[in-house]
């Protein structure tokens, strides 16, 4: 699981940031939403400029260093921040693994390419590559013949270390393994207008023929029943792909053709949702910019009981700061202050009964400090 991660001078961050999700408290209610002291749900509130989006890419920002994975989301540029004298921006993150930590830590430049790259694993170093240098080594057990030089600053070496070795069946090495798994099963995904992604996959797909070829197309009709949008659905093959249409009493229509915003909106989030129910973490930014209030905690629902990873929300949506579905260590608020849990911005001791909300509007968690 992700347990800790912090960057310094990415975009707006000049100044460090750090998201732990291992400052918890010893809640009694919603336990489910804690695994082994690490927060398994959060949600991000911040206001409009605050940074929210930019936090997503740069936690996100691993797949391009470890995957070979596509994304919609356009390079961030510029990726440094243009008030600092640095020119380098740098990342933390601490994953826990059964009774094992591994840290990965990074630096990379205004160009995207790599200053220095370490692994650790229990605090002991068993990957580090000085890209200024050119050099670097591997303890990994089955690495002793690797080629530890790169021709490439741009190029991670613990990828590299990852895709030519034959690593032998021992515990680091799974440590090690399971860590590059994880990576993989990230996925970052936000319901506006278009498909817009990060992470989990490769190739880009129509959403409505994907959903037929799955078999899921009475299920997702299903779906927009429960979420009170009835309809009856079919689909065509049309120049080789799959279209679906509305079925009317005296005709039908192209479903994209006559769906809302909002409804589109829900089709995006069920298309991840119907792929994605073995994502390690999924980052779902700005996920109800098109949804009533009641709709959103109906999605957030589906995705705690659907999802078996981590799973991080960012909303607008202060009917979210809740102790029905969530609780007060796992509803953080970015601000100028850094970002932390309301448990943490308040002296008052919070309990089940409390309205967070009621008490976030009117101003008793201190959070630009």
């Amino acid at each position: 699981m992700l347990k800790k991660f912090a960057v310094e001078n990415f975009k707006n961050f000049q100044e460090r940031i750090v998201l732990d999700l291992s400052d918890t408290n010893k809640y009694t209610f919603n336990s489910q939403l804690i695994s082994n002291n690490i927060a398994q749900d959060i949600v991000i509130f911040g206001k409009n400029g605050s940074g929210k989006s930019n936090l997503c890419y740069a936690i996100m920002d691993i797949i391009n260093n470890l995957t070979n994975y596509d994304k919609t989301i356009p390079d961030i540029h510029p990726m440094v921040n243009l008030n600092s004298d640095k020119d380098f921006a740098s990342f933390h993150y601490e994953f826990a693994f059964s009774d094992h930590t591994l840290t990965y830590d990074y630096k990379k430049n205004a160009k995207n390419e790599f200053l220095i790259e370490t692994l650790k694993i229990d605090h002991e170093e068993y990957i580090h590559y000085n890209y200024q240098d050119d050099c670097g080594f591997t303890k990994l057990p089955g690495t002793e013949t690797l080629n530890t030089k790169l021709d490439t600053k741009t190029l991670s070496f613990v990828k590299y270390v990852a895709a030519n070795s034959v690593l032998q069946d021992q515990e680091i090495n799974n440590v090690f393994l399971e860590f590059i798994d994880y990576v993989k099963r990230m996925l970052m995904f936000y319901s506006l207008k278009e498909n817009k992604y990060y992470g989990y996959t490769i190739g880009s797909e129509d959403i409505m023929d994907k959903i037929v070829r799955m078999g899921k197309l009475k299920d997702f009709e299903k779906f927009l029943c429960s979420l009170e949008l009835p309809c009856q659905l079919e689909s065509e093959m049309i120049n080789g792909r799959h279209e679906v249409y509305v079925i009317f009493t005296h005709g039908k229509a192209r479903f994209y053709d006559i769906a809302s915003t909002g409804t589109k909106a829900l089709t995006l989030f069920y298309y991840w949702l119907i792929q994605a129910n073995q994502a390690s973490l999924i980052i779902m930014d700005e996920f109800d910019a098109f949804y009533h209030y009641e709709l959103s905690e109906t999605i957030v629902k589906t995705i705690l009981q659907s999802v078996k990873g981590q799973a991080i929300f960012t909303s607008h949506n202060t009917g979210l700061m809740n102790n029905t579905l969530f609780r007060p260590d796992c509803l953080y608020i970015l601000s100028k202050k850094g970002l932390h849990p309301l448990s943490h911005l308040t002296d008052k001791e919070l309990r089940e009964a409390h309205n967070l909300q009621k008490m976030y509007k009117a101003g008793a968690f201190d959070e630009e400090g």
